[in-house]
């Protein structure tokens, strides 16, 4: 059975990248780092930015929707103002009609949950022990799809029924108390209620894990003295980047405030966004470089093989071939290069995670290769590769043979 033949351009293509082995294997190298660094940073910065909103955001709901401020309203000296807006100490209030507004969260494009919540301070008292907690009275089947309580546990199970609570480690450190233990929970306005510790949890934040008591929304209720009104609704969306566009349709229509995490924790967004920046700085300066590497290259190589290009005209190879030729070279560069700098990204990625660690021993990021990162920067090796040739390739087609020949 006769063996399939290759191309006329392709071998040709690989004759000179042969003929030319340190050219290629220095080509070779710039492509293979410049597509490394492209997929090691990218997926490095993804991960990172993943890893610090799932710490930042895993522990708080993306919106909420809480009742307006109270303010003062007085007679204004001045003829242009008929009123003038003071502050004033703000009250635990309840949101009017509630349930209108949880059904009409739950009615927005992009909102996968909803939780009302009823939250306002207190005082945890066991023994001579006494420390300020933020009381949250919750439905948890509701408010596990707003924060992964589940994954936080660490004795016990997010459920809450009747005077059961549930604390965090460091809450249950300072007061030396366990699952099984009880705790008097004393309200601002006096009222108290002797609560048992039914879970433990360690959401990865001390001062949350000091602060937050969890317990049922009816005891909740009684206790802050709002009887049956919820002191804000959490909101979970689909992409936390359409948190913002949420909001701002729920305040148009409720008439609350309402709040999401990019208002809340602007500093945080301003960093994603500056690593986004920084990320694509590289990628552009990384393909400029690789793409003058291949084309400075390849010109040398046409400058090169000027005699062989001549004897190809000659024998009747067209000019389209001839940059064909070239073009290929390119291409084959860039794919090469592609292969072996993911396979170096690869090899980083799984180096710098054993290495670099956060505070409590875990790795910093997962060494994850995305498929999608991967294919586009092999994507862009190409493309580059075979338009970084695409000035020498017409530069070898236009050459006249005989002068080529004499040369």
């Amino acid at each position: 059975m006769a063996r399939p033949k290759l191309p006329f351009e392709f071998l040709v293509a690989l004759r000179f990248l042969r003929e030319g082995r340190m050219q290629t294997a220095l080509i070779l190298l710039g492509v293979t780092g410049g597509v490394a660094v492209i997929v090691f940073l990218s997926q490095l910065i993804s991960q990172l930015q993943a890893t610090i909103i799932d710490r930042v955001l895993g522990s708080q709901a993306h919106v909420v929707m809480r009742p307006l401020e109270e303010v003062n309203l007085r007679a204004s000296t001045d003829p242009a103002s008929s009123v003038l807006i003071e502050p004033r100490a703000q009250r635990l209030r309840s949101i009017d009609q509630w349930e209108a507004m949880v059904k009409l969260a739950e009615a927005q494009p992009r909102v996968v949950a909803v939780s009302p919540v009823v939250s306002g301070p207190a005082f945890a008292l066991r023994g001579r022990a006494s420390k300020s907690v933020a009381l949250v009275g919750v439905e948890p089947d509701r408010y596990r799809r707003i924060v992964k309580m589940d994954t936080y546990m660490t004795r016990g199970q997010f459920q809450v029924d009747g005077t059961n609570a549930i604390i965090g480690i460091e809450l249950a450190k300072d007061l030396g108390v366990t699952v099984g233990d009880k705790m008097f929970l004393r309200a601002a306005g006096g009222r108290d209620e002797l609560l048992q510790i039914t879970g433990l949890f360690d959401i990865g934040n001390k001062d949350l894990n000091r602060r937050w008591v969890f317990t049922t929304m009816k005891l909740a209720q009684s206790l802050l003295d709002l009887p049956g009104g919820v002191s804000n609704i959490d909101i979970t969306v689909a992409d936390i980047f359409d948190a913002q566009e949420v909001s701002e349709r729920l305040q148009a229509g409720s008439g609350l405030t309402v709040d999401s995490w990019m208002t809340t924790n602007s500093q945080l967004l301003a960093a994603l966004r500056n690593q986004t920046v920084s990320n694509n700085l590289i990628r552009g300066f990384v393909i400029v470089i690789v793409a003058l590497g291949i084309s400075s290259v390849l010109v040398v190589s046409v400058v090169q093989k000027q005699k062989e290009i001549g004897i190809l005209r000659a024998m009747g190879t067209s000019s389209n071939r001839v940059m064909g030729i070239f073009l290929l070279q390119g291409g084959l560069v860039g794919f090469v290069g592609a292969l072996s700098g993911v396979g170096l990204a690869w090899g980083l990625l799984q180096f710098f995670s054993s290495v670099y660690r956060t505070g409590d021993g875990a790795p910093l990021f997962q060494p994850q290769l995305d498929t999608g990162i991967a294919v586009s920067a092999a994507l862009i090796a190409l493309v580059v590769g075979v338009l970084a040739a695409l000035i020498p390739a017409r530069r070898a087609a236009k050459m006249d043979p005989v002068q080529a020949i004499r040369a």
